[in-house]
């Protein structure tokens, strides 16, 4: 019999389990204590839970910790890790950079959107990963470094694996969860428009948009997605939110030499975001095998982030990092992972 993973259940639903294995009501407590503060990976660590519960919950569940297959470390300190699931391997991200330590989640195995730019999304889509498989990834890195963000930026779309994304966000910003602020997590999307709306409403975390072209048609060529949800409905959508206080709204925008890097580019994205409080980040394409795209020099960068600020849209470069064992933008894989 498959045995079901406990990381990922809310209260009640634990509650609901350990009722029907007649263990005491207060179990449930200890349970989401032992998976979401201290993070063990085994029932038999529990040790305010009687050996013979312990051994009722082993017999039907897991506690839903996996070690990571893989580890490769970039010279900048970037860690890329290979994580097993249900449907495939899926890659990780631990990016330290002074007090700031952030990881980068992956929610699919591959991804469906196919952009033209994203090694992710070259490979197709496999499945979904869980919100326990989600989970994990966090808890496996945060037992080696410390961290003080989460970005899901990795693999696959998050609204396009919604209820999964949104439980594991419940768990990892929840009192009786990991306690995260949502002010240190943020989602990014091309976006899924039902999902959008849900995160919106249901999650308080940052939102980042894949922008990467003012123009619909220009958009179209390289993100197939905007035939769907077009950039400029995602936007007007985007306005029905309060992004002036806490909550932050950003724009991720891959600079591609020649391509959506001029001035005409950047007065249509001024006129595109004008009056939303806003970021822009700008992030230089790291080469993916078979695409005949290069990053623009840092000056032509430079230039485009300066004319936004000026404009009144604040705008910065991101830093590439990673980039020597395929772990910056667009380059993670479950194929090209550094196993072999």
């Amino acid at each position: 019999m498959e045995k079901i993973p406990l990381s990922g259940k809310t209260p009640d639903e634990l509650r609901e389990i350990v009722t029907a294995l007649h263990m005491p009501a207060f179990s449930a407590g200890q349970l989401a204590e032992w998976l979401y503060k201290k993070r063990v990976g085994t029932f038999d660590a529990m040790s305010n839970i009687s050996a013979k519960h312990r051994a009722v919950l082993a017999e039907r569940y897991e506690t839903g910790r996996v070690a990571p297959l893989h580890v490769v470390t970039s010279r900048d300190g970037t860690c890329k890790y290979l994580f097993q699931t249900a449907h495939g391997l899926v890659e990780t991200v631990y990016i330290p950079d002074k007090d700031r330590h952030s990881l980068c989640v992956s929610c699919q195995v591959g991804c469906k959107m196919n952009c033209h730019f994203c090694m992710t999304g070259k490979q197709g889509w496999t499945g979904n990963l869980s919100a326990a498989e989600i989970l994990n990834q966090v808890y496996a890195v945060a037992d080696i470094h410390p961290l003080t963000n989460i970005v899901f930026m990795g693999m696959g779309e998050p609204f396009d694996n919604t209820d999964e994304v949104l439980r594991a966000l419940t768990v990892l910003t929840a009192e009786w969860g990991t306690a995260y602020s949502p002010r240190r997590i943020t989602v990014s999307s091309v976006g899924i428009m039902s999902g959008l709306k849900r995160f919106l409403t249901e999650s308080s975390c940052h939102l980042a948009i894949s922008l990467h072209n003012p123009f619909p048609e220009e958009r179209l060529a390289v993100m197939p997605v905007e035939k769907a949800f077009p950039v400029e409905n995602i936007i007007k959508e985007l306005r029905n939110y309060d992004f002036a206080h806490q909550r932050r709204l950003s724009f991720e925008y891959i600079v591609f030499d020649g391509k959506n890097d001029t001035q005409r580019h950047a007065a249509a994205l001024v006129r595109l975001l004008k009056g939303l409080p806003c970021r822009v980040n700008l992030i230089r394409f790291h080469a993916v095998e078979g695409i005949e795209l290069r990053s623009p020099a840092i000056e032509k960068m430079e230039l485009f982030r300066d004319y936004l600020t000026h404009h009144g849209i604040i705008s910065t470069i991101r830093r590439s990092r990673g980039e020597d064992i395929a772990a910056a933008c667009g380059q993670l894989s479950s194929i090209n992972n550094g196993t072999k």
